[in-house]
């Protein structure tokens, strides 16, 4: 397959794509973790050191990805480690209105969201939930290591208790922060380690990483009602816009697109990416593909 990346004026395209939300029947948004990043969900640099300066320090790695793979001598460590993960990633709002600008532009429009997103950004930026399907988890969701237990369980409880549990205070917009002596424990008691309500037994997080992720009832309602919003809209003019997708997992959200465009001669394919932004030549003449930050292209749409 060749491919094809954006051709003339990068305005006229901005423009185009803007046409073409607002004309088109339907609009199916494909969402990676390019967007989250837009938005400043960054997972190394200035947020990183904030929040892991300690944990760098004692352990050596640079990143919130290689902290969550670190093979902690302590569970209380471990869990002191996720509570302030999930927290930043999950329960403190993006520093960039990228979200939100995104859906001022789709709100009235008929829409679904696909993402392997799992920061929860979309439903905090005011996306109807029964529209969203967050393929790969949920921060903000525990499961248990049982495999027999086919269920999620809600942790913003926990999350708050063990980030209190480690010395961090909550300032004016009620966020938490460091204390003003920047004393703070990396670990939490060890009675605060989650266990599961139906068993006792180990919990862990809601993401998927192998056989063992839990697809529980939310997960198979929002996939049967992606289904059915792609099998009502099939050949009608549907705008599948594709918002920071890399190659990890093309099979989910990429290749897809690329395939019902094709299928359907209506459609239009569009690709908004930092440096990635391309399509199949098959549907060059139906794609609009943007390299470059997402936010700017949607602030630029939005003028």
């Amino acid at each position: 397959m060749r491919l094809s990346y954006g051709q003339g004026d990068k305005a006229a395209r901005i423009r185009r794509l803007k046409d073409e939300i607002e004309k088109a029947s339907a609009i199916v948004i494909g969402a990676g973790a390019g967007l989250s990043t837009s938005a400043g969900f960054t997972y190394s640099g200035e947020r990183f050191e904030k929040y892991f300066s300690d944990f760098a320090e004692k352990y050596g790695f640079q990143d919130m990805y290689a902290g969550g793979f670190y093979p902690f001598p302590r569970r209380e460590e471990f869990w002191a480690y996720w509570a302030r993960y999930i927290y930043i990633n999950r329960y403190m709002d993006a520093p960039k209105p990228v979200y939100r600008t995104l859906f001022e532009m789709v709100k009235d429009r008929d829409y679904f969201v696909i993402t392997t997103n799992v920061d929860h950004c979309f439903q905090k930026a005011g996306f109807d939930k029964s529209r969203l399907f967050y393929t790969q988890g949920d921060y903000g969701l525990f499961q248990s290591v049982n495999p027999s237990i086919r269920k999620t369980f809600d942790n913003e409880d926990w999350v708050m208790e063990a980030m209190q549990a480690q010395g961090y205070v909550r300032n004016a917009e009620g966020f938490f922060e460091a204390p003003q002596d920047g004393q703070l424990t990396m670990e939490i008691p060890t009675e605060l380690i989650p266990k599961c309500p139906e068993d006792g037994s180990d919990m862990t997080m809601n993401l998927r990483s192998d056989d063992t992720f839990v697809e529980d009832e939310g997960w198979h309602r929002a996939s049967a009602a992606y289904a059915d919003f792609l099998r009502e809209h099939a050949d009608q003019h549907v705008l599948f816009l594709e918002l920071g997708v890399g190659g990890n997992t093309p099979v989910i959200i990429k290749y897809p697109f690329w395939q019902m465009t094709m299928a359907n001669e209506k459609a239009v394919y569009a690709c908004l990416n930092f440096g990635q932004a391309f399509c199949p030549e098959e549907i060059e003449d139906r794609s609009i593909c943007i390299d470059g930050d997402i936010g700017e292209i949607l602030a630029a749409m939005d003028r």
